[in-house]
């Protein structure tokens, strides 16, 4: 694992795209059971080690995924989550430039749980949730552009969905219209950011991840100006 931030009440992870973040029904390891071990070897810690899930990232998905490391932290993060009172930044490859090069998206999404996929529907549907994201195009190379999205709400599969319903899937998710895969089995969305206010210290607390070592990511990334 690739520890990105740590104090006594939080620890964040730079997830890969073959980790999870919960258990699930493949059976897998997940981040939060390989987390407790880590921190149990590394502080020679006895019996048992919290490690409390905050907000998840889907598999495929890379980045920053933030942990509790006390229930006092746990409580009061969900509770800043459910309020909107953590900004979260995203990093997305696709193919083509959006048409104007910053804007806002507004869709309304339901999701297919037999599916494990979401679509963008008429505002009227009962089951439709509302999902915003503001976008900003980044870089560009020959073949692709990079995005930073700032992720309002915290819908199913938000990002990837309402990229693809504007003609933008991200780089290899062949679930939202990606052509081909990508070797890894990953898609090119990056979770790049993570900012709130300490839940203990009530400081201010910005973490960001490293992209992953991959070509294509790092020259997008190289290209960016601060």
């Amino acid at each position: 694992m690739e520890i990105i931030y740590e104090d006594n009440h939080l620890i964040a992870v730079n997830k890969n795209c073959h980790e999870i973040v919960q258990g699930d029904r493949t059976g897998d390891t997940p981040l939060a059971d390989m987390l407790k071990l880590w921190i149990k070897e590394r502080y020679g810690k006895p019996g048992n080690v919290f490690a409390g899930v905050v907000h998840r990232l889907d598999r495929p998905v890379t980045g920053a995924v933030l942990f509790a490391r006390t229930s006092k932290a746990l409580t009061r993060l969900n509770e800043m989550f459910r309020l909107g009172e953590v900004r979260k930044i995203y990093w997305a490859i696709v193919a083509d430039a959006p048409q104007q090069p910053e804007g806002e998206l507004v869709h309304w999404l339901a999701r297919n749980e037999k599916q494990n996929k979401s679509y963008v529907v008429d505002a009227e549907r009962p089951d439709a949730k509302k999902a915003v994201l503001h976008y900003r195009l980044l870089a560009r190379s020959a073949r692709y552009c990079l995005l930073e999205i700032d992720l309002k709400t915290g819908r199913h599969h938000q990002i990837r969905c309402q990229l693809a319903h504007i003609g933008l899937p991200v780089r290899g998710d062949l679930k939202y219209g990606a052509p081909r895969s990508n070797p890894d089995g990953g898609i090119c969305l990056h979770a790049r950011r993570i900012a709130f206010t300490h839940p203990v210290s009530r400081l201010p607390v910005g973490i960001t991840a490293p992209v992953p070592d991959d070509r294509l990511w790092q020259a997008l990334a190289a290209s960016v100006v601060p």
